[in-house]
């Protein structure tokens, strides 16, 4: 029977003991120590390799984006604007929307009016807060939708828009809408339903339907200020929120 074949730490410490035993009887009597520099390189190659185990390149973080959102990118272009001289030299400020981006529900109103005009944000006037009172009855909150204006400056003395200022913004309007891409829109007083929807029809008979634009279903209602001048037709305006709420899958009583 041949003998058991030594195994690989046996046949090393055997070749290490070879090699000294060559260099004993050719006179060496000492080993040479490893230099800084040898053992600093070294140790740097084994701590490369190291890192390169625990983390490699593709897990290495990311730099955040700096760049701006689109709807940023048109907020700037808003604030710039002057194609409607009149109201350019009378705003304090341009009124762009406000909202969550990637919002569901889009509320569209016609213009902003002196608070909104001075802060800088829509419908926080006496009809914000009521809009905003609406949203809530609806289990919603103003960070869950998205609220913007067919005007984004405010008419001198609170006006109706002009049909050629609504035009001026009106691209404006559309890349705000393409870019939250809303499954739904609720139109605000007959301002906001006649110019999105191009039409001359009353608020009234526009009430109760739904219409469609550009992929989004759209429904019309009454606008805040003029329920807090009619109070009596809040009724028919939560009867519109109940129809809308419905169709978005999201019932209330």
């Amino acid at each position: 029977m041949s003998a058991k074949e030594p195994d690989a730490k046996t046949r090393l410490v055997q070749a290490a003991i070879q090699k000294l035993e060559s260099l004993e009887l050719a006179g060496v009597t000492q080993m040479p120590r490893a230099t800084a520099r040898a053992r600093a390189t070294a140790a740097s190659s084994a701590g490369e390799a190291t890192a390169a185990r625990v983390r490699p390149p593709d897990a290495l973080p990311s730099q955040p984006s700096t760049a701006p959102s689109p709807l940023e990118v048109l907020r700037g272009e808003v604030a710039a604007c002057t194609r409607c001289a009149e109201l350019a030299s009378t705003r304090t400020q341009t009124v762009f929307g406000v909202g969550n981006p990637q919002a569901r529900l889009c509320f569209l109103g016609e213009a902003p009016g002196a608070d909104e005009d001075l802060q800088g944000e829509p419908f926080v006037g006496r009809a914000g807060q009521l809009l905003t009172k609406i949203i809530e009855a609806c289990k919603l909150s103003r960070t869950d939708v998205y609220i913007l204006n067919v005007l984004k400056c405010r008419p001198p003395g609170n006006r109706t828009p002009a049909p050629e200022e609504a035009d001026n913004c009106r691209g404006f309007l559309d890349r705000q809408l393409e870019i939250i891409r809303p499954e739904f829109i609720c139109c605000l007083g007959a301002v906001a339903a006649q110019s999105l929807l191009r039409t001359t029809v009353t608020i009234s008979r526009l009430r109760g339907q739904w219409f469609e634009y550009r992929g989004s279903r759209v429904i019309c209602t009454f606008h805040p200020s003029y329920l807090l001048r009619n109070p009596s037709a809040k009724k028919d305006v939560w009867e519109d929120m109940k129809r809308l709420m419905e169709r978005m899958g999201t019932p209330v009583g």
